[in-house]
């Protein structure tokens, strides 16, 4: 923590150090967090909790709208009716707290987090706290999907000098926007141990108005600190560090925090990372013939087992609530995110790759099932999330978990046929019960469900084989799949009549850019033209409604509006380097998964912007926004965490060496490695922190391949060679089809693919590595011979 906290020190901050997470998993970051941050405890987090939605309508006919009821964002929105004079974050705000000489209280969040809903009903809606917000202070309400270069900033702040981070993040400001108090959810009223919202307020108000000049001096004195230590800057380094030495020791620090029995890294909250699945897939392949590569694999494809066995996986629906409440992966904190299930699409298809197993093809397939009925907008872009909470019933106050949990009594009355040939009487639903963990208790600990509110329900996970389960009731193995598939049919069918928890209908670019990658990358390993259709209509949605032609810039956010509609913000809400960084990483997928060299084309264009808007030209690396963007904001970071998402740099570094193999543009290759250099530090303290940059480092050690297939797109022969190429793990690689033009885009690009030729007018396949290409190969058996090599 930083250091210049002693008048903090008050019991100002004890709320936030109380309700701060224990010590996160390694690697992780405050987006790894409990995003609605609660009280910690030695036991599992809790699952249960009351959440409220505000919408967009009074829920009386006294309450009037405050100015939020201007906004697009469903978060700003379901604030929209609260008794608090909220402004959005903007100018207006500032002078206003400028001219009165007021300290602005900060309050991020986002619009399905459910401690979030929690602050909004207990304290938000209180009349007498909204007052003391009004009059005392200028309210400002962020939603950090839609502002995350604000978020960051104080996130920063708030790590730095409290025990932890999380959302509802609430801060205060001088006004000329620098931090001096923050925490996380707070109570409304004082407890045994914890200080009340209203009490925090007051204090703070007493001392704007006692101890202001201290409060401007420890403010200016944290911010200077926090701008010390966030520097990320080549210095007078001239290249990164060892790949090969960062590579070991980032797999040391996961092997060391690894779950044995249930896999992740760990013990609760546990959070999918996809990431770090990422990187021990890619460790394993260039350590395959060691103990480590074993070590790596086996832990990689454990994880992604028991995620996929356990609660945290949607067995009636299909994709991933956001994180496991505790070791086992059993009880979940219920909200869908669309960038988990993107990211994990690729993780469980990358699985199916190396192991052949079609348990995790199978996976991949569900999620983008769920994607795909759920989260998808007519326009082709994928909507944000799903919320924790719903109304059990129609008309009743919303609850966590509430459209997921189970009963007994339900089940038992939706599956009561008898299951012919078992060795005892059966039903089906008793048989789903045994395999799925069901008890007529409930099987949600006391401990994750403080209020009582899931007692006698269940969540369902994987209890048994299917062999087990077979065996347990003297069944056949195929049967018991088929009476189970049919069980979470009906459960699935029986679900749709109750409330749906809330979409967060925002739609993001950074975010449909991973989505994108996640229907590519998972429609080319599994050769399902579909799904590559889905990734298609994703970029023209990205192109069409998220890409400014005149400017060549992206835009943040729009939102689905009415009747299929996509409506904007006005002024619109410009890109942040994520936005672009995560977009091109979805062209190039789209490119090696469709060969339609008009996505590669748009990546080209894209990473020339982002080169434009965020490279710092001194101390190498991209910015996180726009200079003028965050204009006014005490720091202007660089992202240095992977973390529930990847880190924007450690994408960019990836993506600048695969345009770097796409056109041969020495400039890209120059940017990775100033971009690597830049965070050399961080890579050697902490490599566990960057283990998407580790693997693009090692990348860049080593030699990239350029996989050219010279064929007739629509051929046969050509398609058998380019699907022999998606269905192995090669993550060093870039894929192209010559077709022959040398007016063709690549050819231009790449003078030597007009010198590679078709084998008696067959397909043909090339491996080409440091300006060097194999001898034509026709035949895909071969093909898969030499890229196994």
């Amino acid at each position: 923590m930083l250091g210049a906290r002693t008048w903090l020190g008050r019991g100002l901050l004890l709320p936030c150090a109380r309700a701060g997470l224990a010590a996160s998993p390694r690697g992780s970051s405050s987006r790894d967090k409990d995003r609605s941050v609660t009280v910690s405890s030695s036991g599992p987090m809790p699952a249960g909790g009351k959440g409220s939605r505000t919408n967009c309508s009074p829920s009386t006919p006294q309450k009037v709208p405050n100015r939020l009821i201007n906004e697009k964002s469903p978060y700003l929105l379901q604030h929209a009716y609260n008794p608090v004079d909220w402004y959005p974050w903007g100018q207006e705000a500032f002078d206003k707290a400028r001219k009165e000489n007021k300290p602005i209280f900060l309050s991020v969040g986002y619009s399905t987090c459910h401690w979030c809903h929690m602050m909004e009903e207990e304290s938000f809606q209180n009349e007498e706290i909204g007052r003391l917000l009004s009059e005392d202070f200028v309210s400002v309400k962020v939603d950090r999907e839609e502002r995350p270069d604000v978020d960051k900033v104080y996130m920063t702040f708030v790590q730095a000098t409290s025990s932890g981070g999380g959302w509802p993040m609430n801060v205060w400001l001088t006004p000329n926007l620098q931090p001096f108090v923050g925490g996380t959810y707070f109570p409304p009223e004082d407890g045994l141990t914890r200080v009340g919202f209203r009490t925090v307020l007051l204090r703070i108000r007493e001392q704007w108005k006692q101890n202001k000049n201290t409060l401007l001096e420890n403010s200016q004195r944290v911010t200077a600190a926090l701008l010390a230590r966030s520097e990320i800057s080549m210095g007078d380094r001239q290249l990164p560090p060892s790949g090969a030495t960062m590579n070991s020791r980032c797999f040391q620090q996961l092997d060391e925090g690894y779950d044995e029995e249930y896999g992740g890294f760990a013990e609760a909250p546990k959070f999918p990372t996809p990431v770090i699945l990422s990187f021990l897939f890619s460790y394993w392949l260039s350590h395959r013939l060691t103990q480590d590569g074993s070590r790596a694999q086996q832990m990689a494809l454990h994880t992604l087992k028991m995620m996929a066995n356990g609660g945290i996986r949607d067995h009636v629906g299909q994709g991933f609530h956001r994180y496991s409440t505790d070791r086992q992966w059993h009880i979940p904190h219920f909200e869908k995110m669309l960038y988990d299930q993107a990211q994990l699409a690729v993780a469980y298809s990358q699985a199916f790759q190396i192991s052949g197993d079609e348990f995790y093809s199978d996976v991949a397939r569900g999620i983008l099932q769920y994607v795909a009925r759920n989260l998808s907008h007519r326009s082709g872009g994928f909507c944000s999330a799903e919320d924790a909470d719903s109304p059990p019933e129609r008309g009743m106050q919303p609850k966590e978990g509430a459209f997921y949990v189970w009963t007994v009594k339900e089940v038992q009355q939706l599956l009561s046929e008898p299951v012919p040939g078992a060795t005892e009487p059966l039903t089906s639903g008793q048989l789903l019960m045994k395999h799925y963990g069901l008890t007529e208790a409930g099987n949600i600990s006391p401990s994750q469900d403080p209020k009582g509110e899931l007692h006698g329900r269940n969540v369902l996970t994987v209890r048994y084989s299917l062999e087990l389960t077979a065996a347990r009731f003297g069944l056949d193995v195929e049967a018991v799949r088929t009476l189970l598939n049919t069980g979470l049919e009906k459960l699935f069918q029986a679900r749709k009549h109750r409330p749906r928890p809330h979409l967060d209908s925002k739609m993001l670019a950074s975010w449909n850019g991973l989505m994108v990658s996640g229907f590519a990358v998972t429609g080319a390993v599994l050769g399902l033209e579909r799904l590559i259709n889905y990734a298609t209509n994703g970029a023209k949605f990205l192109k069409r409604h998220m890409f400014d032609m005149a400017s060549g810039r992206l835009m943040r956010t729009c939102y689905a509006g009415s009747g299929g509609t996509v409506e904007h913000s006005n002024p619109p809400c410009w890109g942040f380097l994520e936005d672009y960084a995560f977009v091109v990483r979805g062209l190039l997928d789209l490119y090696e998964a469709s060969q339609e060299s008009s996505w590669l084309e748009w990546a080209l264009r894209l990473q020339d912007a982002q080169d434009r808007l965020f490279w710092d030209s001194r101390g190498g690396g991209y910015f996180c926004s726009e200079a003028e963007l965050g204009a006014g904001l005490p720091l202007r970071l660089k992202d240095d965490q992977d973390g529930a998402e990847p880190s924007a740099n450690s994408v960019s570094a990836h993506n600048l060496l695969r345009l770097h193999g796409f056109t041969g543009h020495k400039d890209w290759m120059d940017k990775c490695v100033s971009l690597l250099t830049a965070f050399s530090e961080r890579l050697r303290r902490v490599p566990v922190a960057l283990p998407e940059m580790v693997r693009a480092l090692s990348a860049h050690q080593q030699t990239l391949k350029q996989i050219v297939i010279c064929g007739d797109p629509q051929a046969k022969d050509t398609k058998a060679l380019l699907q022999c190429v998606h269905s192995i793990y090669i993550p060093n690689k870039v894929l192209i089809l010559a077709n022959g033009d040398p007016s063709s885009f690549l050819s231009r690009q790449l003078p030597f693919l007009s010198t590679l030729r078709r084998l008696e007018d067959r397909a043909t396949a090339y491996v080409c590595e440091n300006q060097a290409c194999s001898m034509p190969i026709t035949e895909p058996c071969e093909l898969r011979k030499l890229l196994h090599q």
